[in-house]
Order: structure tokens, then C-alpha cells, then sequence
């Protein structure tokens, strides 16, 4: 879990103004990270890498300002504590 939580943060911090971090199940089942900007997703022919998407992080200024102004690593440590893993699994099983 710590490599893909790296990863996943990575994703969120390191995605440039607005967008998003991913986790999907590409064509083959096999899932991977992924970030995007403005208001493109891993279902779009514009992404580096196409899959179907099982969880993902707002990392739009928005989404995270009022609570935690400027701190965005703050903000993205902080969703760990609200993701519904059953969910997350129900997902990834109805992929499969």
C-alpha cells in the first residue's frame, strides 16, 4: 500500500495547477496512477494512458482552499482518512 499511496500523492502533488490524480483499471485489468489537468480524465482519448476510473483526488484549488488555503499537501494527506475502500474494491471488482 505505501508504494501506491507514494505514487498516488506524487500524482496529486505534483499535477501543476488544476486537474486531478487517478486510480484506474486500464484494458488489461491492471491498475495504474495517473494525474490530468483542467478537466480531463483517464476516459478521454487526450490522456497519456486510457483506463476506467476507481478513485480520484480534486486537486483543483476549490476543492481544497477554504479549509486548507495554500497547504495542498495537507489537503492531500487528509483524503486518505475519507476513502471508502469497500467502494473502491466494488469497483475494481466490476471491471474485472
Amino acid at each position: 500500500f505505501g508504494k501506491f499511496k507514494e505514487e498516488f500523492e506524487n500524482a496529486a502533488k505534483t499535477r501543476f495547477g488544476s486537474g486531478w490524480a487517478w486510480l484506474s483499471v486500464d484494458g488489461n485489468g491492471k491498475l495504474f496512477v495517473s494525474s490530468t489537468a483542467n478537466q480531463d480524465n483517464p476516459l478521454m482519448d487526450v490522456t497519456e494512458k486510457r483506463g476506467t476510473p476507481i478513485l480520484c483526488l480534486d486537486v483543483w484549488e476549490h476543492a481544497y482552499y477554504l479549509k486548507y488555503q495554500n497547504r495542498r499537501p495537507d489537503y492531500i494527506s487528509a483524503f486518505w482518512s475519507i476513502v471508502n475502500w469497500q467502494e473502491i474494491e466494488r469497483r475494481f471488482e466490476e471491471i474485472q
